[in-house]
């Protein structure tokens, strides 16, 4: 492995910082042939800090949520944490779940990049606690929000009894998990009460960065119509092919990592200051009552969110700090 200094800078930092790895501590890191170069600055920094750490190099999964060889998970369940840095997403298998309720402290880091390494994974985790969980408890708080943009978003949730949930990066008390690189805090609506029209002008999961603004209008909770351009139908054929809340609301979600810029992976694309993101599909995950097969992220650009009546977000600049 030829060195790089800032890829060791953000490994460590994610070690050190984000999980809290100790001396002693058993660290399974399980990889597979497509990103394993880049676990290997993990392993380093693990190792580093006197942790007992395993590596597992699996073939890549076909698919986001496809689970591990049985082998994994039962590494899984004898480690004290783990990265799962893996080109498919391991956050939704039964493997990770287990886990995290034997207690394994997990940070899941799928289609892992160099840049993504040097940029939003090396970031001021303070700065990105503090927003994380003050917009968190705005959220939680909240019965109403009011997505709206210049491109024509105007979007009403219900957030009655929902609690919001602040992803930001430190995965250091037992059973902890999420994703990093981090930086966002995100709360299920009720679902079927959403009403309105949402412009995804950033990017769309399943499709990335989009040349074109979806229009979804959006009613009792669910996309009734999708318009725009090619990528537009491309979406409602990925929703065609799913299942029956795969068009519905399910997560409204506000990015908190200053480093983080739109490069074509939700993982990040989510995580970018001053956008708000919204979901459709499965959030039974995150405290909602609705199950998919699928969760696809849209990114709203220099948008404006106001929350019970108050502007928290005003085209892109947080107003709430």
């Amino acid at each position: 492995m030829e060195y790089n200094p800032s890829l060791m800078q953000g490994a460590q930092k994610a070690v050190n910082q984000c999980m809290g790895v100790e001396s002693g501590e058993i660290c399974l890191i399980v990889t597979d042939d497509k990103l394993s170069s880049l676990a290997a600055y993990f392993v380093q920094a693990s190792g580093d800090v006197q942790a007992e750490t395993l590596v597992i190099t699996m073939a890549p999964r076909s698919m986001h949520g496809e689970e591990p060889p049985a082998p994994i998970g039962r590494a899984l369940l004898g480690a004290n944490c783990a990265f799962l840095i893996t080109s498919a997403s391991m956050t939704h298998t039964k493997a990770r779940g287990m886990a995290t309720e034997a207690g394994v402290r997990i940070a899941s880091m799928p289609g892992l990049t160099a840049e993504m390494i040097r940029g939003p994974l090396n970031a001021d985790y303070e700065d990105i606690v503090y927003l994380s969980e003050g917009l968190a408890d705005i959220l939680s708080q909240a019965t109403q929000a009011i997505l709206v943009s210049d491109r024509g978003t105007h979007l009403t949730f219900d957030l009655s009894g929902r609690q919001a949930i602040a992803d930001s990066g430190m995965l250091q008390q037992p059973g902890k998990w999420g994703n990093l690189p981090a930086g966002e805090s995100y709360i299920a609506p009720v679902e079927g009460k959403a009403s309105g029209t949402l412009v995804i002008d950033g990017m769309m999961g399943g499709i990335g960065i989009l040349k074109e603004p979806i229009l979804a209008t959006v009613s009792g909770g669910r996309f009734v119509k999708i318009s725009g351009g090619e990528e537009a139908h491309r979406l409602e054929k990925i929703l065609s092919e799913a299942d029956e809340n795969a068009g519905s609301i399910a997560e409204l979600g506000v990015g908190t990592n200053r480093q983080a810029e739109l490069m074509g992976a939700i993982l990040v694309d989510e995580k970018v200051f001053g956008t708000v993101h919204v979901a459709i599909g499965n959030n039974a995950f995150m405290g909602g009552a609705q199950h998919s097969k699928i969760h696809l992220d849209g990114v709203v650009l220099k948008p404006t969110l106001i929350i019970d009546g108050k502007t928290v977000i005003d085209r892109g600049e947080h107003v709430w700090l």
